[in-house]
Order: structure tokens, then C-alpha cells, then sequence
């Protein structure tokens, strides 16, 4: 099993380290270009990726979401039709999407078409569709969009959650703002975003395919050279908060919807992550096999699924989870919950739990890194949390020399995740006892 283990992580090693790091300098200033060489398909894919740009940004409710939506609109001179229409009859693909922390414009394209769509992007970042027009059929989508989730059970629960542990953040806001936010945003709004978070000082490059680095280079300074001067606000750091509390919220329901959060107290940068990761798996990421699958569904029949996560991120970590279950089983599965990771916490994993964790994370990896797409994402993610290129070879190695000891004295020390936090969207009981929406629990 040890040698099987060590070759395929030899074998990931080799797929991982082809993805190099080459900074280029663009008016004094250098922006990290994370290159792999692919010819095993005649195509080529770049993202160019605004760090400290997401939603988490937003000075309006939902004013980067817009603004990733307007990029997706063409340019002023085209306007949205033609300019996807230029696209769509040389079959490349050029969008927007923002995440939390992160805006990324991404181009795919053939090999042969793969200049042409560049040329199209500069002009995209050159004049933007800032029409009135435009703008006023995204806000319709957008607050349609926002109406439609008011009876969209799992995302208000999932959202509470978040206003529980992580309240007076924008974690704990819509990160599609609100029906009066969205209103608000005018053009001048979007044209101030776009101009102050897209730029050199917070762009990383992510390119590969078939073509060479020297190449890449020289079209990506043309690209880079038009970008303004920039200076972003980093993130500010969100830590969860370890309250025992649940929180109902009545409505026209069937079911019921439970969220569940607490803190975790293992950052993004963390030489712990690869037992958080096995524990990880083994609590409730693991599906079928998992703790909380096992426990909650399996065993006792609370809920259709359950699972939970810790979620690692740069700016902010906590442990979470969900399940759905009938409205009259609703709080059994929070104290099933509470019980599995009583239980976790006390008594540890076992060695069995250990090796088939172990084997199929190990297992699982070439399946992560067979397209160029997953490898350049995993590039990416590496250099983005602090970490040279190819450490998640060596996480690996860590992964499978962990001892039953070592991750039991690591899930035993992080006995914050007991203070959880649960969030309850549910139906009306047919008898009902009276109770506070609110319930402070030891």
C-alpha cells in the first residue's frame, strides 16, 4: 500500500510542477504569470484574475456582481449582440464572473483564435458596454434574481447561518445586494469599480495550452500594458464567532432546512491543513461512509443528506454543514448534529476511518489534475495561498505519513467546532409548542 502510495504521488508530482511561475514587468510593476505548455489539444486558456476585487468589496450591495455582469455585455461600440456574435463564429469563449475575493475575465479559444479573442478583450477592458440600457436590463435580472430567492428555503437559511457566526461582515450580507441596493448602483457606480479594481497591482495571470511561454509573454504584455494603476484594499481578515444558539425562522414550508456554522481555527496558510483535510472527510465531506452522512441519515433516517466542511479561504475559515429533513424530525437532527461532533471530538476517527480516507484522497488526485483547467487552477490556488508552486505534492506526502495519533490530537484541540450554530427554516408543526425563535442553548 506505502509503495502504491508513493509512486502516485510521484505521478502527481510530475503533472503538478509543469505549471511554472514567471513574473514580467509592466511599467515597473510585476505581475505573476503561472504558465503550463499543453499540446495535447490545439486550444489555449488564460484567466486574468483581480485579486482583492470580489464581492467582499462591495461599497453598494451587490455593486461587483453587477459589474462582473456588465463585463459579460460586450463593449459600448458593439454593444452585447455583436460583439458576442464576433465570438460565437470563431467559437470563443470570453466571460466575467466575481467571487468573494476575486474577479477573473477568462478567454478560451482554439489555438488559431486565441489572438483574436486577446484582441477582443482589450477592446472589452478598453470600452465597456456603459449603457444605461445595459445596465437597466441587469438590474432587472439582478432583482428578479433576488425576489425569486425570498422563497428559495435553502439560501435563506444558508444566509442566516452566516449572519449568525460571522454577523457585521460581508459574509453576512447578500453578495447580491438587495432589491434597494441594486437600485441605487448607476453607471458611474460600475465605472468607478471597474476603474479602481482592475489593474496591474492586483492582476495574476493564469495561461497554458499549446502554446510557449516566450510566445504567451509577448501577447499577455499587450494585454497587461493597458491595464491603469491600481491600488486595492486588501481584505480584511473575518474570524467566526463560537456561539451555542439556534435560530427558527417559520415559513410556508414541508420541509425543514438546517445550516449549521462554527468556528475553525486553521487559516489558509496553515501547515495543518492536510490533517484538516482528513478529518475533514472524515466528519462530513465524505458522503456516504462520512460521520454525519452515516449518523444521521443512514442510521437513524433524520435527513434525505447531511454533510458539513471546513471551509479555508484567505480571509476567512469556519466549519459548516447542512441537512434537510421533515419538519418533525427537525430537532432530533440538530441534536444529532450536536452528538456527532460531541462524539468526533472526544473519541477521535479510527484507524480503519483513517487508511480509507487516506486512500481515497490519495486515490482520487489524478482525477483532479487529468485537464489542463484543474492543474491551472491548482497553480493558481497554490500561489494565491503563499505557497510555491507544487506544494500540494508535498501536502500529499504529509497526507499519507499521518498517524492515528497525530490526527486525533489534532481533532481533539480543535474543540471550537462544538459551538455550533444552527440556523432552522422550517414549516409550521401541526401542534406546536411555544418557544422563542431564538433559543440559547449550553
Amino acid at each position: 500500500m506505502m509503495k502504491k502510495a508513493i509512486l502516485l504521488i510521484t505521478m502527481i508530482q510530475g503533472v503538478l510542477m509543469s505549471a511554472t511561475l514567471s513574473p514580467i514587468e509592466i511599467n515597473n510593476i510585476k505581475v505573476p504569470i503561472i504558465f503550463e505548455e499543453d499540446k495535447n489539444l490545439p486550444i489555449i486558456s488564460m484567466q486574468l484574475i483581480f485579486k482583492n476585487s470580489g464581492f467582499l468589496q462591495d461599497t453598494k450591495g451587490g455593486l461587483v456582481k453587477l459589474s462582473s455582469k456588465l463585463l459579460n455585455e460586450g463593449t459600448l461600440k458593439d454593444g452585447s449582440t455583436g460583439f458576442a456574435t464576433k465570438l460565437e463564429n470563431r467559437a470563443i469563449s470570453l466571460s466575467s464572473r466575481a467571487g468573494a475575493e476575486t474577479l477573473i475575465l477568462e478567454v478560451d479559444a482554439l489555438k488559431e483564435e486565441f489572438e483574436y479573442g486577446l484582441e477582443h478583450l482589450k477592446e472589452l477592458l478598453s470600452n465597456p458596454n456603459y449603457s444605461k440600457e445595459t445596465l437597466d436590463k441587469i438590474k432587472v435580472q439582478t432583482i428578479g434574481s433576488i425576489k425569486r430567492k425570498e422563497s428559495d428555503f435553502d439560501y435563506i437559511s444558508s444566509l442566516e447561518m452566516r449572519k449568525m457566526i460571522l454577523p457585521d461582515t460581508p459574509l453576512a450580507k447578500p453578495s447580491s445586494g438587495t432589491v434597494k441596493s441594486v437600485k441605487s448602483i448607476t453607471i458611474d457606480d460600475v465605472r468607478g469599480y471597474i476603474s479602481t479594481h482592475l489593474g496591474l497591482e492586483n492582476s495574476i495571470v493564469v495561461i497554458g495550452g499549446d502554446i510557449n511561454q516566450s510566445n504567451a509573454i509577448k501577447l499577455l504584455k499587450e494585454i497587461l500594458s493597458i491595464l491603469p494603476s491600481v491600488k486595492t484594499k486588501e481584505i480584511e481578515s473575518m474570524k467566526a464567532l463560537g456561539k451555542k444558539q439556534i435560530k427558527e425562522k417559520i415559513v410556508k414550508s414541508e420541509q425543514a432546512y438546517v445550516y449549521f456554522g462554527a468556528p475553525f481555527d486553521v487559516t489558509y496558510d496553515s501547515n495543518e491543513r492536510h490533517l484538516a483535510q482528513v478529518a475533514d472527510f472524515i466528519l462530513g465531506s465524505g458522503g456516504f461512509g462520512s460521520r454525519m452522512m452515516e449518523e444521521i441519515r443512514v442510521k437513524k433516517g433524520l435527513a434525505y443528506s447531511a454533510y458539513s466542511s471546513f471551509v479555508i479561504n484567505r480571509t476567512h475559515s469556519y466549519f459548516s454543514g447542512y441537512l434537510q429533513t421533515k419538519i418533525e424530525s427537525g430537532e432530533d437532527a440538530v441534536k444529532s448534529v450536536k452528538e456527532v461532533v460531541k462524539i468526533f471530538l472526544e473519541k477521535g476517527i479510527t484507524k480503519e476511518e483513517l487508511e480509507s480516507a487516506k486512500q481515497f484522497i490519495l486515490g482520487s488526485q489524478p482525477l483532479r489534475n487529468e485537464t489542463l483547467s484543474q492543474r491551472l487552477y491548482r497553480g493558481f490556488k497554490e500561489y494565491y495561498n503563499n505557497r510555491p508552486l507544487g506544494s500540494t505534492t508535498e501536502e500529499l506526502k504529509l497526507l499519507e505519513a499521518i498517524t492515528i495519533d497525530e490526527i486525533n490530537a489534532f481533532i481533539k484541540k480543535h474543540n471550537e467546532i462544538s459551538n455550533i450554530s444552527f440556523s432552522v427554516v422550517t414549516g409550521e408543526k401541526e401542534i406546536r409548542e411555544d418557544k422563542a425563535l431564538a433559543v440559547e442553548t449550553n
